[in-house]
């Protein structure tokens, strides 16, 4: 499963003569100093800097070129009370990669955390990679680079690493200045209302950041297969990036196999299946078994001597994706940072894969309040 070190290589892709050094645990790509290569990006790969090599850990190479760490921090439901800490703390940890969102509302104090860290020496920013989102509100062509400097202002950066399209459906837009983050509701309580604006409209807003210099790769959230089709025989700019909901109960393996023939790098959240969503009283998040207290899990966890945290991931891992778990506790950081550090038989992967339910997902509009006009995942 995604075990090639390079996907099938279009016609407008040439690769280099030379190959560098192959690293423990990484492939390096070609040198690409007059010709480009689309890297698969299931199969993590070397930073060609030493020193950022060895800050980052296993990365991927997206096809924009850049180098995404394998393993980063997740921001969502981050209190904004202790986010600029919790962040400072797991850059001291070792984690570069940080996902973020508007919709998060912790942009700023996430942004302390990092200013911090740079400022005591801890990390330059050129070997941090940050993540942020457009909230759906924000997708009118006109509206998302004002959304992303509002984000950068708040990060107190000058660009993003990776920015991503949050959810697929355009939003009527929601002043800052009357709301922000804005919420799914148009009047801040139940009325959702569509925007006329199409995707190619807003990723050719998406592509211009780039132009800008505001941000350094893009790509989408949340996004199905057809969509991704519809937006690959437009594109400029191709997405470098998917970021989807992926854990046992839910493998969405035919989406992934689009990206890794696409060459788009998959970053996986919820890894740990419920246990995120049980807050919120998510039904099905209570009746499926935990995936941490899950027997097979619990039973790998012992057989390999880790924690059920660090099989899920190295699950994911393992078969090329990028991860985002977050916990406040620097012991747990470690251990989930260390998630590659590894590997699993191909068969205990395999019955890992077999949990797959199929019809389980619990990050989507539907779940968290009625509505009859934004069935995206329908």
């Amino acid at each position: 499963m995604f075990r090639s070190c390079l996907t099938r290589i279009p016609r407008t892709y040439r690769a280099s003569t030379s190959i560098r050094q192959r690293i423990p645990g990484v492939f390096v790509l070609p040198s690409t100093s007059t010709h480009s290569i689309r890297p698969n990006p299931f199969r993590p790969v070397s930073t060609t800097s030493s020193r950022i090599l060895t800050t980052m850990g296993p990365t991927i190479k997206l096809s924009s070129g850049h180098e995404m760490p394998q393993v980063g921090f997740g921001l969502w439901k981050v209190d904004n009370v202790v986010a600029a800490d919790t962040v400072y703390n797991a850059i001291k940890v070792g984690y570069r990669l940080f996902d973020g969102a508007c919709d998060y509302g912790n942009e700023k104090e996430c942004g302390e955390g990092v200013a911090r860290a740079i400022k005591e020496g801890l990390v330059t920013r050129d070997e941090l990679f940050i993540t942020s989102k457009l909230w759906p509100v924000f997708e009118d062509g006109d509206k998302v680079e004002p959304a992303i400097r509002r984000s950068l202002s708040d990060w107190g950066l000058e660009y993003f690493d990776l920015y991503l399209i949050h959810f697929p459906g355009a939003l009527k837009y929601v002043d800052p200045a009357v709301r922000y983050p804005p919420g799914w509701h148009y009047d801040g309580k139940s009325e959702v209302v569509r925007s006329n604006t199409p995707m190619h409209v807003t990723w050719a807003a998406m592509e211009s950041v780039v132009d800008k210099g505001l941000a350094r790769s893009i790509g989408v959230s949340n996004f199905q297969a057809q969509l991704i089709y519809d937006m690959l025989r437009y594109a400029r700019i191709p997405p470098a990036a998917l970021q989807i909901e992926h854990h046992p109960y839910l493998v969405q393996q035919e989406l992934l196999n689009l990206c890794k023939t696409e060459g788009i790098a998959v970053t996986a959240y919820s890894s740990f299946g419920p246990a995120s969503f049980l807050t919120f009283g998510f039904k099905h998040a209570h009746a499926l078994v935990p995936l941490m207290e899950d027997e097979l899990i619990v039973e790998l966890a012992k057989k390999y001597g880790k924690e059920p945290s660090q099989i899920l991931l190295r699950w994911a891992t393992q078969r090329g994706l990028a991860v985002i778990p977050k916990t406040s506790r620097q012991a747990v950081m470690a251990q989930n940072l260390e998630c590659t550090g590894f590997d699993l038989a191909q068969d205990d992967i395999d019955k890992i894969t077999a949990k797959d339910v199929g019809s389980i997902r619990f990050n989507q509009p539907s779940n968290y309040f009625d509505t009859d006009k934004f069935w995206i995942f329908g």
